[in-house]
Formats: C-alpha cells, sequence, structure tokens
C-alpha cells in the first residue's frame, strides 16, 4: 500500500490520453506492481477521462480473475451473446470432432477491447446435462487465430473511445490446454461481475485523485480518494462470492458515489472538455444496476440467516 500511495502522491495525473497509451503504460506498470488492483488505481489515475480509467480497471480485473495470464497481453471475457449473458443464452459452442481434436463456433457481442485484444477468453457450452442445464466452459483463444473474425462496433454514447466488437468463430481449432478447467459459470462468470467492480471502481476513484491534482480541485477530494482506495483495496482478496463481500462492496460503492458527486460541485464555468467527459461518461459507474441490486439483497438475505442462526 505504501507504495501505491507514494506512486500516486508524487506521480504526474493525466499522462494517458489514448488507447495506445494505455495499453503501453498498462504494461510498463505491471513491470513494477504486482497487484491487479494497484495497476487499476494507478492507470486510472494516470487517464485523462473516464473510458481509459475503466478501461485500465477491465483489464486488471482479468488479471485478477485468472492470475496466471502475463500481464503484456490485451484480453477480453467473451459472455454476452445475441440473447444476452446468461447461462441459458450461450449458443457458442465447445466441441471435440473426433481425432481432430477441440473446435469453437459462435459469436460473441459487445466485448469491450474486442477490437484491441491479443487474447479472446470465450465463455462456450459443451452441451447440457440431464436435467438440461447448459455446461459451461473457459475457453483461450488467440485473437488472431484463424477463423476468428472481430466486427467493431458502433461507439457508446457514453465513454466511446472504449471500442467494442461482435466476435464470430468459425471452426476455431483449440488446444487441449486452452480449455479451462471447472465449470465457467461458476468459476468465472458470477465470480467477475464482483472482481470487476471492485477493480473498475478502483480505478475510477484513482481517476477522480488524478482529476484533483490535474484540474486544482480541492485537495479535500484527492485526500478523500486516497481513503477510499484503501477502503476497496482490502476487498481485492476477498471471497468474490462471499455475501459479506457483496456487503461490503455495496458500501464502498455509496462512498464512490458520494465522491462523484462532489467532483461535479467542484468544476470551475471553464472546465470546457474534461467537465463534459466527466459529465457525460459518469454513467458507467451505474451500468449493471439491477444486478448489483439483486446481487446486494441475496447477501444481506443469506447474512441475516445466518445471524438468525
Amino acid at each position: 500500500m505504501n507504495e501505491l500511495l507514494s506512486h500516486l502522491t508524487s506521480a504526474r495525473p493525466a499522462t494517458i490520453d489514448s488507447l495506445t497509451a494505455l495499453v503501453s503504460r498498462g504494461r510498463e506498470v505491471a513491470e513494477r506492481f504486482a497487484l491487479p488492483f494497484d495497476r487499476a488505481v494507478i492507470g486510472g489515475y494516470e487517464a485523462d477521462r473516464v473510458a481509459y480509467a475503466f478501461g485500465a480497471g477491465y483489464q486488471a480485473a482479468l488479471a485478477q480473475l485468472l492470475p496466471d495470464l502475463a500481464p503484456d497481453r490485451v484480453r477480453v471475457f467473451c459472455v454476452s451473446e445475441e440473447g444476452g449473458g446468461h447461462p441459458r443464452a450461450i449458443a457458442t459452442r465447445i466441441e471435440r470432432r473426433g481425432r481432430d481434436g477441440l473446435f469453437l463456433d459462435g459469436k460473441k457481442k459487445w466485448t469491450t477491447f474486442g477490437p484491441l485484444a491479443d487474447e479472446l477468453l470465450v465463455v462456450a457450452t459443451s452441451g447440457v446435462d440431464d436435467a438440461g442445464r447448459n455446461q459451461l466452459k473457459l475457453v483461450r483463444v488467440d485473437a488472431r487465430r484463424e477463423g476468428v473474425t472481430v466486427h467493431p462496433m458502433p461507439p457508446t454514447p457514453f465513454a466511446p473511445e472504449l471500442p467494442h466488437a461482435e466476435l464470430t468463430f468459425a471452426g476455431v481449432r483449440v488446444a487441449e490446454d486452452e480449455l479451462q478447467e471447472g465449470d465457467a459459470y461458476e468459476r468465472f462468470v458470477k465470480p467477475f461481475r464482483t472482481v470487476e467492480d471492485v477493480h473498475v471502481l478502483g480505478a475510477f476513484v484513482g481517476h477522480v485523485a488524478g482529476m484533483a491534482r490535474a484540474h486544482a480541485l480541492p485537495p479535500e477530494l484527492f485526500e478523500e480518494a486516497l481513503a477510499i482506495v484503501g477502503a476497496l483495496r482490502s476487498l481485492a482478496p476477498l471471497p468474490a462470492l462471499a455475501p459479506e463481500t457483496h456487503v461490503a462492496l455495496a458500501g464502498a460503492l455509496q462512498l464512490v458515489r458520494a465522491l462523484g458527486g462532489r467532483v461535479d460541485a467542484c468544476w470551475g464555468a471553464d472546465a470546457g472538455e474534461p467537465h463534459a467527459r466527466w459529465t457525460r461518461d459518469r454513467a458507467l459507474l451505474e451500468v449493471a444496476g439491477g444486478a448489483r441490486a439483486k446481487r446486494l439483497a441475496s447477501a444481506r438475505e443469506r447474512l441475516s440467516r445466518s445471524v438468525e442462526r
């Protein structure tokens, strides 16, 4: 923690001003900071806009989810399809074709960083069990492999700098060691919702700290941001599916929202484009708000039952 705070209190903010800078700087930071959460915060601090802060948090979250991933590649988590991201909606298929080995076929939509990806982390079905439930697996595939087609999607209304893509897999060969063990939904998809929240919030708060310094906002904002970074950092290693983690994360999200509201009130009349981008892109914090609310309600209920016992 000391090294992270030292960086935030001494480094120059707002140096990441493009996707190229985000990717190259992320690789540099990974050489010095081992914890993905620290890399998320630094990426947010050095980003000149919310979109690049989110990108840093997203890449750090994937590194936390799969610790054996080398930090020098851009990765994409490919879950959502035409029917959404629910396990029942996954139609992309991984199957074994006799002696020819494993093959991947299907389509994914709204893959963040899709056009820039080096490696794709694809959730695919391997069939259904006796109860008719989709059996999901995670497959790691090189984004430039034969049979993979990347279709860039139109910019989103907020954070349009973040690229998205629709991906098509047509008979893509998959090596045995690229098929990850375990149920993809329980091991990767469900935990990622929490892991992503922790790391993206860390990047967002890091971005507030960077803006406070870059735009001469009140020093109290910078100091409050550092305190919230410390709170979020303590959540990063906790079990992502534990109800106590979800309750604490909900409290941290309230602190982050309040901090964002104080930033809104501090911009001067001549703030110009940085303020306009901030106002437009703060909506990223509320993406998946419904899923968060359900997660919190379930956590509260589980904890309540344990207390009653």
